[in-house]
């Protein structure tokens, strides 16, 4: 059975399971805390005792969400969620990487971090880092905007991981309740897009134990 190594409160692993979901593969969930001292399960699945790993259905074992993410792209081409040319694919990869590092970094770690992480661990918000994610946080969802009206897509016309990716963190984020949708309509629109595919509703039933959801999070009306 194919499954996957993870942790529900990780923005990698939520975008790693919203492109197994959008490829409609089957699998099983092992969950992990990457927080607790690594088990030697997991260090003998990768030896940098990260989250998450895939283990395909013929024992194939990948480490790192990224290349998870482009060796499903390999073994499952459809839907293709990179690109079906090298611009495309470039394009797709450069805002991959913004979310999974840059927006994660700025946005996605000092908020839900601090909100659910540190809850979720017996530890108190740190007001710092949390004024610090809300003043990042506007400059990035225009941004989203911006290029979501452009293009129909993060990417272009069709959705891609880049699209996953963003909706990975910004899931974590308004779980918290920290987005102000009323300020972004046209990241609004694109994010009811998102989270109206059937890819989603795995992540819309997430929970953080202690910490309730904002009100909005699972509400594909709001």
């Amino acid at each position: 059975m194919r499954t996957l190594y993870h942790h529900s409160l990780l923005a990698s692993a939520r975008k790693v399971r919203l492109a197994l979901y959008e490829k409609r593969l089957s699998f099983a969930e092992t969950i992990m805390s990457p927080w607790d001292e690594p088990t030697d399960e997991l260090a003998g699945l990768n030896p940098a005792c990260e989250l998450p790993v895939l283990m395909d259905e013929d024992g194939t074992v990948v480490c790192d969400h990224a290349a998870i993410c482009e060796y499903l792209d390999e073994v499952y081409p459809e839907p293709n969620l990179i690109g079906r040319t090298p611009a495309a694919r470039a394009e797709t990869r450069r805002l991959t990487a913004w979310f999974d590092h840059k927006f994660y970094q700025e946005v996605t770690e000092p908020l839900a971090g601090q909100k659910l992480v540190n809850r979720m661990l017996g530890h108190a918000p740190d007001s710092r880092a949390l004024k610090t994610g809300r003043d990042q946080l506007i400059p990035h969802l225009y941004y989203i905007g911006d290029l979501t009206e452009r293009r129909g897509w993060l990417a272009g016309e069709q959705l891609s991981l880049a699209d996953l990716a963003a909706a990975a963190n910004i899931s974590l984020v308004d779980y918290a309740g920290d987005i102000p949708w009323d300020q972004v309509p046209a990241t609004k629109e694109w994010y009811v897009r998102v989270k109206s595919r059937p890819s989603f509703r795995a992540l819309l039933k997430d929970s953080v134990p202690g910490v309730p959801p904002a009100a909005v999070y699972a509400d594909l009306d709001f």
